[in-house]
């Protein structure tokens, strides 16, 4: 129970410094981030293939642990039943 409270807490802490771009506007410093980096890109609609590609990127690694901690909750509730 606690590895799937864990990984949970993990997938959304991940998936919320997507949503901070204010807060790493202040915290950044003179460093890009990817989340500013693609902000930048889509409000001055320069480099949109690439900013797609990037997307795509981030969505299908993220995908990745999603579906692993599904599986393994999915084989853990079969074992209680």
């Amino acid at each position: 129970m606690i590895a799937t409270s864990v990984g949970a807490g993990a997938l959304l802490a991940f998936a919320l410094s997507f949503d901070e771009v204010i807060v790493s506007t202040f915290t950044a410093g003179a460093q890009t981030t990817l989340p500013l980096w693609i902000f930048g890109a889509i409000r001055l609609g320069q480099k949109l293939p690439e900013v797609n590609v990037v997307v795509f990127g981030v969505i299908a690694i993220t995908l990745v642990p999603v579906i692993m901690a599904q599986k393994l909750i999915g084989d853990a509730g079969r074992l209680h039943k």
